[in-house]
């Protein structure tokens, strides 16, 4: 795809992080854009960012995994836009927890945003796009869509099963000869706020020896490497160049290659990493150095002499 300006492209998850920023990105080069996403209030934020920007912008509240809902969006967009270029299946959820004990509403909650929510804006908006005689379809993998990890069983499950869908979905469409491609995203560590909106069981502390606050603290230092600005414009050169696979930051591309070299070796590396930090969350945390100077010294005992 050559540019983006006159394009039109619909978003979900454009309230907040990546989708926002793709959104605002999008709408600086010249590109319509049809934001969706389960917050209104970010959904508002979102669109008055892009407004500022001179081009058309609808909004929808969407639930993704609502199949009827993401179809007649579609349409919508169609409609309201005239053609429709690009579908960013963005929206996505996080959700820590054993695979052994993790419970089926948190799992059919996961797989019905993640992998559904991409599968329904996919088939939606193919039609539209193949019209266009110019489309993409970029839909959100993530880099536990490459490798695996303790806790994140789930999804992982979702993230593996986005890419595959993928890239199958694009060989499809280059044996047809459509005038659609696709990209499959894989972000690294990004600053959203998908750590903070997910969900936490409490099985993982025999895993990784965290409660929920200490999971949700960590895995927001982790996810810091890169911003979601700078996650939009790598996936925005990434289709531009027609890739068919996206790493977005150091981290994604540096696991990526650890995994490609050692194949399932991997496991061995985060093995030893989750059992190293597991060892550090679980070691008796010390008293302050100012409680310990100030702790009460202990009396001596005067020992008693027995009677004559």
């Amino acid at each position: 795809m050559n540019g983006f300006s006159g394009k039109v492209a619909a978003i979900t998850g454009a309230g907040s992080g990546m989708g926002r920023s793709l959104a605002v990105e999008l709408a600086r080069r010249g590109c319509e854009v049809a934001l969706a996403d389960v917050g209104e209030t970010g959904l508002a934020g979102t669109a008055a960012a892009c407004a500022q920007h001179g081009v058309r912008v609808s909004t929808r509240r969407l639930d993704v995994a609502d199949r009827d809902a993401v179809f007649a969006w579609a349409d919508f967009v169609r409609a309201e836009h005239g053609k429709v270029n690009l579908i960013f299946n963005n929206a996505g959820v996080s959700l820590a927890a054993s695979a052994e004990t993790a419970r089926i509403a948190d799992l059919e909650w996961i797989v019905g945003i993640n992998f559904w929510g991409v599968v329904h804006g996919t088939q939606a908006f193919l039609p539209h796009l193949r019209a266009s005689g110019d489309g993409h379809v970029v839909n959100t993998s993530s880099l536990f869509g490459l490798v695996a990890m303790p806790t994140q069983s789930a999804y992982n499950a979702t993230k593996f099963a986005v890419r595959g869908f993928t890239e199958a979905l694009r060989m499809e469409l280059e044996l047809d000869g459509a005038p659609v491609s696709a990209t499959c995203v894989h972000p690294g560590g990004v600053a959203t706020n998908i750590v903070d909106a997910g969900r936490v069981d409490t099985s993982i502390h025999a895993l990784t020896g965290q409660d929920e606050a200490t999971h949700r603290r960590q895995a927001n230092r982790l996810i810091s490497a890169t911003t979601a600005d700078d996650a939009a414009r790598q996936i925005l050169a990434g289709v531009e160049r027609n890739a068919r696979r996206v790493l977005v930051g150091a981290d994604a591309r540096r696991l990526d290659r650890i995994a490609r070299l050692l194949g399932a070796g991997y496991q061995w590396l985060m093995l030893r990493h989750v059992r190293r930090a597991r060892a550090r969350n679980l070691r008796p945390k010390e008293a302050p150095v100012g409680e310990r100077a100030h702790a009460p010294a202990a009396r001596p005992t005067t020992p008693t002499k027995d009677p004559a």
